[in-house]
């Protein structure tokens, strides 16, 4: 019921502040059946697209998997339990990691963020090998996700925008990925399809004014470079 009510009021938000919703590939997710959506991060609010996407497709709920440390919010913590959400625990994540891989067998959608944190660059990082290891165990496909866009509305180190800004977001499910060889070469596959799918994206979601600063280096905007994003991470740590 919780879960559904967060839905709502995101859609509500969306219709409120006239953002519009581009939906690429929902076809590509299962039905009835379990798999890994390995999403981009770029924002605080990426998770709701792939949510209401999945919740569009096969009426159920996406079961994310997110930092432990967001409990301490009193209200996030009523959500995430509400949600249903997996909590990570990054110093010791075997209990999160046994409890992911019980809901896939199931045949529940796992939403994981294989970058394990919002990508100041706005570029594909580098990825943790977790997601690959949860699909092979459970033996269900990894699912490339490309959110873009909501990195405009409220992401890591700038001003929010939660007026009626009509900013346009766009949501790209790409092709599952078999669960097969190493962790290791599932990652770098994931990698690779995920990095295509983000230019895919970007050179489909129109204009990228020059020095924006919700716009990657690589395409002339503002925001650090993947290098110079991995140093202010690793200088706040």
């Amino acid at each position: 019921m919780i879960y559904g009510f967060v839905v709502s009021f995101f859609r509500l938000f969306n219709l409120v502040t006239g953002h519009k919703t581009i939906r690429l590939g929902e076809r590509r997710l299962p039905k009835g059946t379990g798999a890994v959506l390995a999403i981009n991060h770029t924002s605080y609010v990426d998770f709701t697209y792939i949510g209401i996407d999945a919740r569009r497709r096969d009426k159920r709920f996406v079961r994310f998997m997110a930092k432990i440390e967001l409990k301490n919010n009193p209200v996030i913590r009523f959500l995430m339990w509400g949600c249903q959400v997996i909590a990570v625990d990054r110093s010791a994540g075997a209990d999160a990691y046994r409890a992911a891989v019980d809901e896939l067998r199931k045949g529940e959608i796992v939403g994981v963020y294989p970058e394990a944190t919002i990508s100041r660059s706005f570029e594909i990082k580098t990825l943790k090998s977790g997601a690959a290891r949860m699909a092979i165990e459970a033996d269900v496909p990894i699912i490339p996700c490309i959110v873009w866009g909501s990195q405009r509305i409220a992401t890591k180190g700038l001003p929010r925008q939660l007026g009626r800004t009509k900013t346009p977001v766009m949501v790209l499910i790409g092709e599952p990925i078999p669960p097969s060889g190493s962790a290791d070469e599932l990652s770098t596959s994931l990698h690779a399809a995920m990095t295509a799918l983000l230019h895919e994206v970007q050179d489909a979601y129109g204009p990228h004014p020059k020095g924006e600063n919700w716009v990657p280096a690589r395409l002339g905007g503002s925001a650090p470079t993947l290098d110079e994003a991995n140093v202010m991470d690793q200088q706040r740590d």
